[in-house]
């Protein structure tokens, strides 16, 4: 995709229970209260067809092989790319989203045992090669994760633990393939020791990076 886009964009990725939406939550008000123009979105579901493609792959009953659920997360998330990430990263803001094309690659690649490579060339085509800028996992062992959980189990909760610990195995598989875009953090640690290791990360690599954008210019 042509670099077109101005603002930043920044994912949080994670196994079940690492308290993604809390710190989007909290980075989303501090970055607010420094200045910046900030939307926080979740794939699916910030959409009218992610919406409704969150309410099938997470709660309904019926039953869907890996494929099938990659390429329902997929097409939602061409959606929710071209109605509301590139609009909003053409404005200039920075563009929080909870989980993209990663967690495809982490729950149905390593999770549902899919090819990584192929799945990775196909949901990298569908969004025209847009990715973030930088990506945080917050990393808990599965186990951990899933005692956490204080609502009704929807269906990726529901997989049996080696699942969940297949998909943290392959979080940490992607960090390693691209270090430069990723940083994991322990999210085991209190949450206020989290929320302010985030914000260090992000404060630093938004100065360098909307500097480099001025100097392009």
């Amino acid at each position: 995709m042509k670099r077109d886009r101005y603002g930043a964009f920044i994912t949080f990725e994670g196994p079940e229970g690492s308290g993604k939406s809390t710190q989007i939550r909290w980075l989303a008000k501090a970055l607010h209260q420094r200045g910046f123009s900030v939307v926080s979105l979740r794939d699916p579901g910030s959409t009218t067809l992610g919406r409704r493609l969150r309410q099938a792959l997470l709660h309904s009953q019926q039953p869907l092989t890996p494929l099938q659920e990659a390429l329902l997360f997929i097409g939602g998330r061409v959606a929710l790319v071209k109605e509301r990430i590139i609009p909003e990263l053409r404005k200039g803001k920075v563009v929080l989203c909870d989980r993209f094309h990663d967690s495809t690659l982490a729950y149905q690649g390593f999770g549902g045992r899919m090819n990584i490579a192929w799945l990775d060339r196909l949901g990298r085509r569908a969004i025209d090669e847009l990715m973030p800028d930088l990506t945080l996992i917050l990393d808990v062992p599965a186990e951990v994760g899933l005692r956490r959980l204080r609502h009704v189990p929807d269906r990726m909760e529901r997989y049996g633990l080696a699942f969940h610990r297949r998909v943290r195995r392959g979080f940490h598989d992607l960090s390693h393939q691209e270090p430069h875009r990723f940083v994991v953090i322990d999210a085991t640690q209190p949450a206020k020791i989290v929320q302010e290791k985030i914000r260090c990360i992000v404060s630093e690599r938004l100065a360098g990076y909307f500097a480099t954008l001025q100097r392009s210019r």
